[in-house]
């Protein structure tokens, strides 16, 4: 590792806008942004992938390794990523910083507590559901109808038992008995917010505006009526500030906040890739899971609320995800299912008039003619096609990949590249859309209760938002066990 003033030196950054932790991280004041703001925006490359296994198809490694390939052909880029969560973590997956010569660095330090960023969304999160029961306690001026309060507690931890609860049993002094649960950090709308916010002001309107629970009368409450948006600012004052590391081969990273994407959107923060785009000639983005979820989610969210566009969509895919695609794999050939996955995935994306290039990451027990076949479907449907081998090459492993990315993007006309549906549509129709151009759904029903809540939702005055859908990340439909491009 360099020392992180090397890494600014290397991006042309003043020493004005750093806040250091320790020799290797560095956050980066938003006031930086004024300082850049004429900068030309670089071109911005989206990682996305087919439908993974449990294990993972190894994006983040492919992002940081196609990173340090881009620098390699002499041009100036950052990866901007996620930062981990402690559940995954600790559990089958192991980290969230690449492996071998493609990782970011510290790579021990971001995968734990990092610079504090999610241990402050989480404080946030909790003084949230701490006021909310306090002022229910305290005689319920607001009148909050303890039957229609959404907000939950939050963990950075995977902790099943949490997951539904009763508050407030221990007698009058504690509470009022209700039900609640426990989410991951990562799936806190805090979490989601600050990756969607444009500034200090931005975030503040947004925290304000958070919808905790209705009134007896059917009015929403929202944080702002608690009192408590300025003490949230306070305690994210430091974790809106984006962070700067740097990759195995030195190439500067910006990893910052980190919402799942089976559940929120699923990528690093606007503010990191804004900045990004300003001191670089190419950021590549990696977006969570597959291509109906981070992607689908970038391209209809983040770039609707930041006006950034994507030039190109680099679609990481592997000899096992393909394999685990098909229903009759016992003799360990391909058949039809895995490659209708791949293809559908690359149908969606082409559907955001997006260019779409395929990067084949390649893993030791991969045969070659497991390879070959990839490499000829991809051919065949005229997608151009790239052998990866960053874990074990580098940026070395990604050389072909960069330049085909790095062509594609700069052929890109980003006055075509638009989202999937309007925002004047109803609610319905935006589920619809999604539903069957993204899951391949025949039609769409509603249960009476769903119903219910998507008019309530209207009659507040939410129907001009973009929608956001939890499902499953095992399958292009809600049913994990549905293989394949599944139809109907």
């Amino acid at each position: 590792m360099l020392p992180i003033s090397e890494i600014t030196k290397k991006l042309s950054i003043n020493q004005d806008y750093l806040d250091y932790f320790g020799k290797y991280i560095a956050k980066l004041k938003l006031s930086l942004l004024i300082d850049i703001e004429n900068n030309k925006d670089g071109k911005l490359i989206l990682v996305t992938a087919m439908t993974p296994t449990k294990q993972g198809e190894g994006k983040t490694v492919v992002s940081i390794g196609l990173a340090q390939a881009i620098e390699k052909l002499g041009k100036r880029s950052i990866v901007t990523l996620r930062e981990p969560s402690l559940g995954p973590l600790f559990g089958i997956k192991g980290g969230a910083t690449g492996g071998g010569k493609a990782q970011v660095l510290p790579n021990e330090k971001i995968n734990l507590h990092f610079t504090g960023d999610f241990h402050a969304i989480t404080s946030a999160h909790n003084l949230i559901s701490a006021s909310l029961d306090s002022h229910i306690h305290h005689g319920n001026s607001l009148n909050i109808d303890i039957n229609n309060c959404f907000w939950p507690r939050a963990l950075d931890m995977n902790d099943r038992a949490l997951r539904h609860i009763i508050v407030g049993l221990g007698g009058s002094a504690n509470g009022m008995p209700r039900e609640s649960s426990f989410v991951i950090t990562a799936a806190s709308e805090i979490m989601a917010i600050l990756a969607l916010a444009n500034s200090f002001l931005d975030l503040r309107n947004r925290l304000s505006n958070i919808v905790l629970a209705l009134d007896l009368a059917g009015n929403v409450i929202t944080v702002d009526q608690l009192g408590i948006t300025g003490a949230l600012m306070v305690l994210l004052n430091d974790a809106i500030l984006p962070n700067l590391v740097q990759t195995s081969e030195n190439t500067p990273a910006i990893i910052h906040t980190g919402p799942f994407a089976n559940i929120a959107h699923g990528t690093s923060s606007i503010l990191a890739q804004k900045m990004a785009l300003k001191l670089a000639d190419y950021v590549v983005n990696e977006c969570g899971f597959a291509a109906d979820l981070g992607a689908e989610k970038y391209l209809n969210i983040v770039m609707r609320q930041s006006n950034l566009k994507p030039s190109v969509a680099v679609l990481v895919v592997t000899a096992k995800a393909v394999l685990a695609q098909d229903n009759q794999n016992s003799n360990n050939t391909y058949e039809t299912e895995g490659f209708s996955n791949l293809a559908k995935h690359i149908e969606n994306l082409k559907k955001f008039n997006l260019p779409v290039v395929v990067a084949i990451n390649r893993f030791p027990d991969d045969s070659e003619q497991e390879i070959n076949k990839l490499i000829e479907f991809c051919q065949e449907i005229k997608i151009p096609v790239s052998l990866v081998n960053v874990f074990n090459q580098g940026g070395e492993g990604a050389l072909d990949l960069a330049s085909k990315v790095v062509n594609a993007a700069n052929e890109t006309d980003l006055s075509k590249i638009n989202s999937l549906y309007p925002n004047e549509l109803s609610l319905f129709e935006k589920i619809e859309i999604i539903a069957k151009e993204i899951y391949g759904a025949s039609s769409v029903e509603l249960t009476t209760i769903a119903n219910k809540k998507l008019k309530k939702f209207t009659e507040l005055g939410f129907s001009n938002l973009p929608i956001c859908i939890a499902k499953t990340q095992y399958s292009l439909s809600d049913n994990a066990k549905l293989q394949g491009a599944p139809k109907g």
